[in-house]
Formats: C-alpha cells, structure tokens, sequence
C-alpha cells in the first residue's frame, strides 16, 4: 500500500483539516517599480495556498536579499521591512509544508551562495525523487529537510554555465510535480514540470514581468494576463523581455484538485474560470442526485459555488443556514473542555430560524475523514433541521496525493475503507452522494488525459516509488 504523504488539514476542525496545497510562488522583474511590495501583494492574493511561513527575494543588480519568516504574509512583513528590499526583481513564496517540517530552515525563498553569486528559489508541487536527487550533493552541504533546498543546490553547485543552462540539463532529471520560479542577481526565471500538475501562468506590467501561481495575483498587482507557462517550459526575463525554452515534451495532467478546493475562484485555469467551473459542478450535482427538500445551503465558503449551482439546476431555494467566524483561524489557545466539546460551534454555527423545520441539501467540497461533516449533520439536526441530506462537489477522495497536496493516508482517509452508504451512516445524514469523476471531468471542459485525478481514482501519472516519498522523507535518511 502506498504510504500517506502527510498529513491532512481542515480549516473548521483541527481533527479532520481540509486539503492543504504546497504553497504559491511569485516572481517579479521590473526596474523602476517597488518589486518587494508587488511580491507582497501577489503572495497576498495567494495566501490561501500556503499559511505556514511567508518570504520574498530581491536583488538590485549585485547582490540577493531574502527575508522570511513564520506565519502569515502579513504576519511576516510590515512598512519598514518592505521598504528595505529594493531592488528591481524579486520571488516571493508563501508557504505549506508537504516536505519538511515546518520550520523556519525550511522556510522558502531558499538562498545559495557561491563565489561567482547567488540563487533564490521558490517552489509549488512536491518531487518524488528527492532522495535519488539529494545523494548528488556533499554531505552536511544543505540545512533545510525539502526537496526545494535540494533543487536549489544542485542549480547553484555548477556555476561554470548559465543558471538557464543548468536548469536546462537539471529538470528533465526532477520527478514529480514542480513549478519553480528562480532568480540570480539580475535575472528572473520561471519553470513548470513536463506535466503541469501545479498551475503557473505569466502576466505583463507597464514596466515588466510577472510570473505566479493563480491569475489572481496577476490581478491584485494591476498585471495583465499573456499565457499559462506551458508544461515542460522554462522561461529567462531580463532585459531583452522573455525568451522561452523547452526542457521537456509536455505531457499535461492538471490537478483535477485545483477545481474542486484549492483555486482562488476568481482565478482561470486553461482558459475557464474556477468559479464558473465550480458552479457547472453543482448543477451536474443536482441533476446526477436530486431531492426533494426546502432549502439548499453551503458549507461556507468552500461549498458555497457549487450549492449555488445546485439550486439553480434544482429550483430548490438557495440560502445561508450556516454562519461562519471569519475571525478565527488557526487556533493557538487550546479549548477548555467545555469548548472541546462543542466541536466546530467556535467557528460555524447554524441560523435556526432559517434551518428549523426544513428539509435542507448541504453542498460541500469534499469529505476527508468526515469529522467536520459529521458535527454539521448533528448541529443542524439540534437546530431543529427536518431532514439533511449532504451532497459533494467531488468524488470519493479515497488516494493519498504524492504532487504537492497534503493529503492523509489512505487508511486515514474515510473513502479509502467505507461505501457511500457506510458513510452516509457515518454522517448520520439522510442521504449522500457525490459528484460522479465524469460528472467533475467533464465541467472542466478539459479532456479527461489531461487532468490528474489520482486522489480520486489512485491513477498516478508519474509512478511512485513508496520508499522515496513521504513528508519527512529527508529527515528520516538524515
């Protein structure tokens, strides 16, 4: 049996913690412009795909600063640490650990110095050759326990040739899921496995270029969309503008994954936005699982698009039955008992007047272990719920994901082991069902060979090798 690849996370219950993704990266070249507050900016936008550490690059031309930290982008930087990264380009990295504990070592960008000049490096995705990768280097020569410390090293240890060069030879070698933006003191470049797992994309300013994760940090920093960075692509701006090179023939499987939970909404993925794809999902949800009932209603606010569209598809009024606390985040003051025992009431609760007496469809993204769930069944039932009948906008999540999600293991996940019926039961709903693969598939609009769905149908399009993945893979050979 394949082993887990972490653990995974949900932001309602602490115990059953949604899917997290590795992080989001930035990258910035424009001369003229404040690059570290444009950086800041576009992590801001990309903060919910990393919330553990937060860091930003920048050099003016001779030489590479970087400063990270643990914690929230906003958390990390303020004014007067901005206002000391000049410079004229910049990477930025927010951060989820699914390699390496998360500490500050392995806090990203990673810096390595050598005699000719430095290198930063940003990475979204998780490699599954790390070990293989990491017995090229000297021993003690790296700190950090992650496979974005290795690949950095290895870019930098042959400083003889180009960094573009280097890349070039390097990555056809890498394994796994990778989109990485990258800097010298006076170059910026961007690079996307052949597979395009992890999504990246490439935007315009007045003044320069922007490269980053999801479309929407294009938009929060005024950049203009110009193209996805293809499969298998490796791009070097400076000031001759953006020269692209193949490393690799692409071979595309975008995460289905990205979809269902991980995107901003306001983001576009091969040309369609996430929202809209979100919405068509729900619709197909209703027509593939109708119910007579009087009210649907989300889980905020992962939920929220698809249950949008499932009213519409149904005609069963759409309305908010479940509020939740904006103000609560991670929780860093443990419950007293009594609070324990309430479960998720400290960040969602129900509205009775709106659910009392209903017939209600709770539309919801995903089901991992089915605690959250399962305290939602039960607290709309206490608020007087006539019947609850939960519906997924995704398939059974029953695989662990090796590519940069950090999901439980198999065993740990409660589609792994159980029916639909079982954890309908589980749930203590009155009915469940979930959106079929074809169903999700086909609101892409994508063709289903490209698109990555092995959380879904344990279907890996790059093969695993079990002894050399897992979070803490490097610290476990250290």
């Amino acid at each position: 049996m394949l082993k887990g690849d972490g653990r995974l996370g949900h932001d309602l219950d602490p115990h059953d913690r949604a899917p997290k993704d590795a992080c989001g990266v930035f990258g910035v070249w424009a001369p003229g412009e404040e690059v570290s507050k444009l950086t800041y900016y576009g992590l801001y936008a990309l903060q919910h795909r990393g919330q553990e550490s937060a860091g930003i690059a920048v050099s003016e031309g001779s030489r590479i600063l970087v400063y990270k930290d643990m914690g929230l982008v906003a958390q990390v930087f303020d004014e007067s640490v901005l206002s000391t990264l000049r410079g004229h380009l910049a990477v930025g990295h927010c951060r989820y650990s699914t390699t390496g504990s998360s500490v500050w070592e392995n806090a990203q960008p990673t810096l390595s110095s050598t005699d000719v000049g430095g290198l930063a490096l940003a990475h979204n995705g998780n490699l599954i050759n790390t070990p293989e990768l990491a017995e090229r280097l000297a021993p003690g020569s790296i700190r950090a326990t992650t496979d974005t410390e290795v690949l950095t090293s290895l870019l930098a240890q042959d400083r003889t040739r180009s960094i573009e060069d280097t890349a070039a030879e390097l990555l056809p070698q890498v394994k796994g899921a990778y989109s990485l933006v990258f800097m010298d003191e006076k170059t910026l470049y961007a690079a996307r496995d052949p597979q395009g797992i992890r999504p990246m994309v490439l935007g315009r300013l007045e003044r320069g270029w922007v490269v980053a994760s999801e479309t929407a940090a294009l938009d929060i920093v005024g950049a203009t969309f110009v193209r996805e960075i293809e499969p298998g692509e490796l791009l070097t701006i400076d000031e001759r503008g953006v020269r692209s090179r193949r490393f690799a023939l692409a071979e595309p499987k975008g995460c289905l994954f990205e979809y269902v939970y991980l995107a901003r909404p306001d983001t576009t993925i091969a040309g369609r936005g996430v929202q809209v794809t979100r919405v068509e999902v729900g619709r197909v949800l209703a027509r593939e699982h109708p119910v007579e009932a009087d009210l649907v209603i989300p889980t905020p606010e992962s939920g929220t698009p698809a249950a949008v569209g499932y009213a519409q598809e149904s005609g069963i009024p759409y309305g908010q039955g479940l509020v939740k606390n904006s103000y609560v985040g991670r929780t860093f003051i443990q419950p007293s008992q009594t609070i324990r025992q309430l479960g998720i009431r400290l960040k969602l609760n129900p509205l009775r007047e709106v659910v009392e007496g209903k017939r209600l469809v709770v539309v919801d993204d995903s089901i991992v272990r089915g605690n959250t769930q399962r305290a939602i069944v039960r607290m709309l039932r206490e608020a007087g719920a006539k019947e609850v009948h939960v519906r997924i906008s995704s398939p059974p999540v029953a695989w662990p994901c090796f590519y940069g999600i950090d999901f439980a293991t198999r065993a740990e996940l409660i589609a792994g082991s159980l029916t639909v019926e079982e954890i309908r039961a589980s749930l203590g709903a009155d009915s469940l069902g979930y959106i079929s693969l074809e169903g999700l598939t086909k609101a892409t609009t994508l063709p289903a060979e490209r698109l990555c769905m092995a959380c879904f149908n344990g279907s890996y399009p790059i093969p695993i090798d079990q002894d050399n993945v897992g979070k803490f893979v490097l610290e476990s050979k250290a």
